[in-house]
């Protein structure tokens, strides 16, 4: 008889202590709890003129002008051949070029070295991230980010997730984006970090952190940054530190399928290299796949979590046994 697959002890804790909807806050509430910490919102962009300017707009109009919610307000322009600094900065943004900041350091390429960039311009005690690309952007993704950590002591670092559509046409799969979350990035953190598995998007380009804790981070310079960050996050200040968030829904711009081979390669690269920065061994055949899908049973998000066992289980050599199937 299988058993029934199980989560880590510490994953099946901290899932439905650590895990919030963005709704729990408002702009107002986080704003009378700041106790006088400043708060940076960053955002990386390269080529996003059809979204940057709508973004930066609903942050310095909701957070900043209606509530003294953000302090800082930096789109990192990485080295973009269209408008986006020009329309990041006329809605209200700091507009900081990727090769201004740190200029004595060599320059590197990728979003995840925008994203260092963009902290080593920012004073924020509290960071948050939000991608450059997003349609449909509410200033909720924000506050929603900073709830747990302005509310909820021993929280250092707060993921977002959410559904993400994947439109073809006319035709739209409700949770058909994040191919390389599901293909790539979760299988491998169930195999080699277990205790990981309770993130619903280890990818999410939506995160926001206190200042000591990322300035302690190194930020792989491509796609792999934001998977390195849970890594070094888990063996830094353990699984209780870290939280999640369910940002509601997330529409962007998809990627094609050579751009996402770059991406999984990133990812598998990143992995690898943590592997062996600590040594890692993994000696055993099976693992339980955590993966999340839309429902009711998660806790306060609807997410229903579906559990796997999986194994290496395999027939020897029809050749190795003695007597062979004719």
């Amino acid at each position: 008889m299988n058993e029934i697959p199980t989560l880590p002890l510490a994953v099946g804790d901290w899932l439905p202590r650590r895990s919030y909807r963005a709704d729990a806050w408002d702009a107002a509430m986080l704003a009378a709890r700041k106790n006088g910490q400043r708060i940076s919102v960053v955002i990386p962009a390269r080529d996003e003129e059809s979204t940057i300017g709508s973004i930066v707009a609903t942050v310095r109009r909701h957070l900043m002008e209606r509530v003294a919610l953000v302090d800082e307000l930096i789109v990192v322009d990485s080295r973009s051949r269209d408008r986006t600094a020009e329309l990041a900065s006329r809605a209200g943004a700091t507009v900081v070029g990727q090769d201004e900041v740190l200029p004595t350091v060599a320059p590197a390429y990728g979003k995840g070295d925008a994203l260092w960039k963009g902290l080593a311009a920012s004073t924020g005690d509290l960071v948050a991230f939000v991608d450059g690309d997003l349609r449909d952007f509410s200033a909720q993704y924000v506050t929603g980010l900073l709830g747990p950590l302005l509310d909820v002591p021993g929280v250092c670092y707060v993921k977002g997730f959410y559904h993400r559509p994947l439109e073809r046409g006319s035709h739209v799969d409700e949770d058909g984006g994040g191919r390389v979350t599901e293909l790539v990035a979760r299988p491998l953190l169930n195999l080699y970090w277990p205790q990981l598995a309770g993130f619903v998007q280890p990818l999410a380009g939506e995160y926001a952190g206190r200042r000591e804790v990322l300035t302690r981070l190194p930020f792989v310079c491509h796609y792999g940054v934001e998977v390195g960050h849970l890594v070094d996050l888990l063996a830094l200040h353990g699984l209780d530190a870290l939280a999640q968030v369910d940002l509601g829904v997330r529409r962007h711009r998809h990627q094609n399928n050579h751009q996402l081979g770059v991406m999984a390669a990133q990812i598998m690269v990143t992995l690898f290299d943590r592997l062996a920065r600590h040594g890692h061994q993994h000696g055993d055949s099976t693992m339980t796949l955590a993966q999340f899908r839309r429902g009711t049973a998660l806790s306060s998000v609807d997410r229903d979590l579906v559990l796997t066992e999986l194994s290496a289980m395999e027939r020897p050599p029809l050749a190795a046994l003695e007597v062979n199937t004719p």
